[in-house]
C-alpha cells in the first residue's frame, strides 16, 4: 500500500487539533501491522493514543478520536475529535530524520499547559482562572464570609472535599465564589472516588436555604453512577452524572471516566440557553423562561423553591456532600450577553 519511489515508503499524518498544526511521518513497515499509535510526551511523561483503524487509502481524509491519558495536563482535548489526512510518499534518510524531530516539537507543543494555569490562547480568548492552585482565595463558605476551616484541602495543586459523612452540606458545608456571574462558559476537572456524590452549582442563590443542607442552584450532578443510590432516584435518570440535577438526565452514551480517573465538566450559559458537556462532548442542552422549561421546575423537588430558574446571575458552587472529591483546572470565561433586537 502506497507509493514506490527512491528512498523509503513513508506514512503521513496531517492533524489539526486545537493547539495546531501537526505532520507525523513513519516508515510503512513500521505500521504495516499498527492498530494504534501511541506517541510519548517527552516534556511531561504523558502519552497521545491515535487510533489507526480503519488504515485507509491515499489522500482520503477521515475522522478518528485523539485520546490524552488521565494524567495529561492538556485536559482541553481529551474527548475532541481531530481532523486526520493521510498520504504516502518517498522521503529520504534525512527527511527521516527531520520528520522525528517534527514529532518531538509536537508532543511538546501539546503538552505545554500544567494544571492551574492558561496557556496563550485561552487568555487570549478571555479565560481567567476561577482557582489558583494555591490558595482559597475567590471562595468563601456559604454561611459564612470565609473559607472553611476544615473539610476542604487546598494540596499539590487540588482542592478536595475530605469529609467522609456523606451529608449533604457536609461537616465543612459548599463553598462558592465571591462574586455572582450572568453569561460565562466554565470548565472544571473533577475526580471522585468509590460510591461518590457531588455537583457544580451555578445560579446559586445562598439566601434561598438558610438551613441545613446545600445551597440551591442548578447542579450539574457529579455521582458515581454505578454505587450511589441517588443515580436510581429522580426522573428518566436525571440524577446521574453531568445531568441538571433533577431536571434533565445526561445522554445515556456520555463519555464518563472511571472511578479515580479525570473527568472535565463543561457550562455553557449564554441567556435563557445553558449545556453541560462531559469531556468534550455535548450531554444536556436547555432553554430556561419556556413553558417546557417551567413545567420541568414544577414537577422537580425545586418546585417548593419561589421563582427557581428564574435568575439572570448567581454565584457558581463547589458542593460538599461528605465524599471526597477532588478538583482543579476551575477555569472561566464570561460571555457578551445576547442582543436583543
Amino acid at each position: 500500500m502506497g507509493l514506490r519511489g527512491p528512498g523509503k515508503i513513508w506514512f503521513t499524518l496531517i492533524f489539526q487539533i486545537p493547539h495546531g498544526i501537526y505532520e507525523i511521518s513513519f516508515p510503512d513497515r513500521d505500521l504495516a501491522h499498527c492498530r494504534k499509535l501511541t506517541i510519548f510526551l517527552l516534556t511531561h511523561r504523558h502519552t497521545l493514543t491515535i487510533s489507526l483503524q480503519p488504515i485507509v487509502t491515499p489522500q482520503q481524509s477521515f475522522y478518528i478520536p485523539c485520546e490524552f491519558d488521565q494524567a495529561s495536563h492538556s485536559n482541553s482535548l481529551m474527548g475532541k475529535r481531530a481532523l486526520f489526512h493521510v498520504s504516502w510518499k518517498p522521503m529520504s534518510t534525512r527527511a527521516a530524520f527531520l520528520a522525528t524531530a517534527v514529532v518531538v516539537g509536537a508532543v511538546q507543543a501539546l503538552a505545554q499547559t500544567a494544571p492551574n494555569t492558561l496557556s496563550t490562547q485561552e487568555a487570549a480568548a478571555g479565560w481567567k482562572l476561577l482557582w489558583d492552585g494555591k490558595t482559597t482565595n475567590g471562595w468563601r463558605s456559604t454561611h459564612a464570609p470565609t473559607f472553611p476551616a476544615t473539610g476542604w484541602e487546598v494540596k499539590d495543586g487540588l482542592l478536595t472535599v475530605t469529609d467522609h459523612g456523606g451529608e449533604e452540606g457536609g461537616d465543612a458545608g459548599d463553598i462558592i465564589t465571591t462574586r455572582k456571574y450572568t453569561n460565562f462558559e466554565l470548565t472544571v476537572d473533577f475526580r471522585i472516588t468509590p460510591g461518590a456524590n457531588s455537583g457544580i452549582k451555578y445560579f446559586v442563590d445562598p439566601d434561598l436555604n438558610k438551613g441545613p443542607g446545600s445551597s440551591i442552584g442548578f447542579e450539574y450532578q457529579i455521582l458515581d453512577d454505578a454505587v450511589h443510590p441517588d443515580a436510581k432516584k429522580g426522573k428518566d435518570g436525571d440524577r446521574t452524572l453531568a445531568s441538571l440535577y433533577d431536571l434533565i438526565p445526561a445522554a445515556r452514551d456520555k463519555p464518563a471516566k472511571p472511578v479515580g480517573e479525570w473527568n472535565t465538566a463543561r457550562i455553557v450559559v449564554r441567556g435563557a440557553h445553558g449545556e453541560h458537556w462531559l469531556n468534550g462532548v455535548k450531554v444536556v442542552e436547555y432553554d430556561r423562561f419556556t413553558p417546557q422549561f417551567r413545567q420541568l421546575v414544577a414537577d422537580s423537588k425545586y418546585h417548593v423553591w419561589p421563582n427557581f430558574g428564574e435568575l439572570h446571575d448567581g454565584y457558581i458552587l463547589l458542593q460538599d456532600h461528605g465524599f471526597p472529591v477532588s478538583f482543579r483546572n476551575i477555569k472561566i470565561r464570561e460571555l457578551p450577553p445576547i442582543q436583543t433586537k
